[in-house]
């Protein structure tokens, strides 16, 4: 690399993975806010909900829309604008006085945050060719899969030691050293066919399509499906997405070219994203209620369990993203999938009699985990860790390189709006079918139980420990309860990742990097 291109990826880098980080490390800070912050319009648990989801919905809501001002405007002026502007939405955040304002700052940073996700990723297409981008890709991957799996770790600290406000005040030294990189060293790339007039009807829907969907989804698992708010951005959203092909087919100089799908890799590679990504999203968020509502873990023991993924991601991403470049991407994407399947079901044999570690290590004789661990839940997750490490960075390769590079903001934009939409889609569809699951095998195995109830459900509900009045009868068919419901989850989620295998087995051809590019650039 190049000094250049060195302080480029630099950039790159710090801008996503502040806010990748900034999805992780909040959650950790969410109890300590509800505590601290006076609220005065929206309840304390309603402000939490929105401080998570309102970044996330607003996020995705406008990632169309920043990719291709991106490309249209300029990926170094647009990204500059975004460290700017997540910045002082970090600082707003960190000093918010009520837990209003802190909710509003949040919708804020996330609009700022939409500007440098996919610009990152266009900034390192428009930079590096051939297996050199492969290679970036991965190390972009492997730093990025570090902040997720340091973030929680980070923000337990900073929050434990001095304050939640730090949750966010830490983005600053970050986005200072990004932003001085930016300036200095980044070249500046943009669609030389762009149109002169920019599509923002086309954006306003692509908007409210994704956001709606996005934020119903997240709304809706919240508040267990209870709350019609929740219905409503669904079907808004559904509307909206069902009118964008249509705008995008009549206007004139669109948002988003139809013909970008008829490039079949871009096409099955989004499609394979959906699928993939939707089972990350399963696996990791049922598991981590799994562990600890039903097995007993700590907060921290379930959050050691992340470390064989985030490792593996972080050590191979970069080595799997040059590899592939040279060699061809298909045999990655086939294969880190399909070792997902096999950790996620893996986990689906988790008894409901496997211990938490720590009742293993309080005994003075006992110095390593026990053999529940280590048997029933250590080889999913380095087989699904292994998996991920083989499929993140070609992944992210293969479809940037489908595209020309004028196009690489939309096409990123695109890729992660449909990966951020249907993570929280999935998860709700699936949420709704182990509750269904977890109810009926309560149900049979306490006859006469009442389980239809709302104040029932209050009590008791699916993953989570019952509360302490439930008679413990109630309790122990809750936990085999709980944990068919968890095999269910994982089965469901090994067949999205089986789905995700013969999609790309179908799919992408195993050309590598250079000889892609070389097609796209003459599309």
């Amino acid at each position: 690399m190049t000094t250049s291109q060195r302080w480029t990826m630099v950039a790159a880098i710090l801008g996503s993975g502040t806010v990748f980080l900034d999805g992780t490390v909040v959650n950790v800070a969410l109890k300590r806010i509800g505590q601290e912050l006076p609220a005065s319009v929206v309840g304390v648990l309603e402000g939490q909900t929105y401080v998570t989801s309102g970044y996330l919905a607003t996020l995705a809501a406008l990632l169309i829309l920043a990719g291709a001002l991106s490309d249209h405007l300029g990926r170094r002026r647009m990204f500059t604008i975004g460290l700017a502007g997540f910045g002082l939405t970090s600082v707003l955040c960190g000093l918010a006085p009520s837990l209003e304002l802190l909710v509003a700052a949040r919708v804020l940073q996330g609009a700022a945050g939409a500007l440098l996700v996919p610009g990152s990723l266009a900034i390192i297409a428009a930079t590096f060719e051939g297996p050199a981008r492969a290679r970036a890709f991965g190390l972009w991957a492997a730093a990025t899969s570090a902040t997720i799996v340091l973030g929680p770790i980070v923000g337990g600290v900073l929050v434990g030691t001095i304050s939640w406000r730090m949750a966010f005040l830490i983005n600053l030294p970050l986005l200072a050293v990004a932003l001085y990189a930016t300036r200095r060293y980044m070249e500046e790339s943009w669609d030389e066919r762009a149109p002169e007039h920019f599509d923002w009807l086309g954006a306003l829907v692509g908007a409210i399509a994704v956001g709606g969907l996005a934020f119903g989804a997240i709304r809706g698992q919240q508040r267990d499906w209870t709350d019609p708010i929740a219905f409503l951005a669904l079907g808004v959203g559904s509307i909206a997405l069902v009118t964008f092909p249509v705008l995008m087919a009549r206007r004139a100089d669109p948002l988003v070219p139809l013909e970008l799908f008829r490039v079949r890799r871009f096409a099955i590679l989004n499609l394979s994203t959906f699928l993939i990504y939707g089972a990350l999203y399963v696996t990791l968020a049922f598991q981590a209620v799994f562990f600890q509502g039903t097995l007993g873990y700590s907060p921290l023991a379930a959050g050691m369990l992340s470390l064989p993924s985030g490792l593996l991601l972080m050590l191979l991403s970069t080595r799997v993203g040059a590899l592939a470049g040279r060699i061809g991407f298909r045999r990655f994407l086939v294969a880190g999938p399909a070792l997902m399947a096999a950790g996620t079901l893996w986990l689906a044999r988790i008894p409901a009699t496997s211990r938490a570690w720590e009742a293993e290590l309080a005994r003075p004789d006992s110095l390593l985990p026990p053999g529940d661990v280590l048997v029933d839940v250590l080889p999913g997750l380095v087989l699904a860790g292994l998996g991920m490490s083989l499929v993140v960075a070609p992944l992210t390769s293969a479809l940037m390189s489908s595209v020309p590079v004028r196009q690489a903001g939309l096409a990123s934009a695109i890729n992660n709006a449909v990966s951020r939409v249907g993570q929280p889609l999935l998860g709700a569809l699936i949420f709704v079918a182990i509750t269904a699951g977890f109810y009926g095998t309560l149900g049979t195995l306490v006859p006469g139980l009442d389980t239809s109830t709302a104040d029932f459900r209050a009590l008791v509900a699916p993953l989570n420990p019952p509360a302490a009045v439930v008679p413990p009868g109630v309790v122990a068919a809750a936990k085999i309860a709980s944990t068919d419901a968890f095999h269910l989850a994982m089965g469901v989620a090994a067949a999205l990742l089986a789905g995700g295998t013969l999609v790309n087995a179908l799919g992408p051809d195993g050309e590598p990097a250079s000889a892609v590019e070389r097609a796209a650039a003459g599309d």
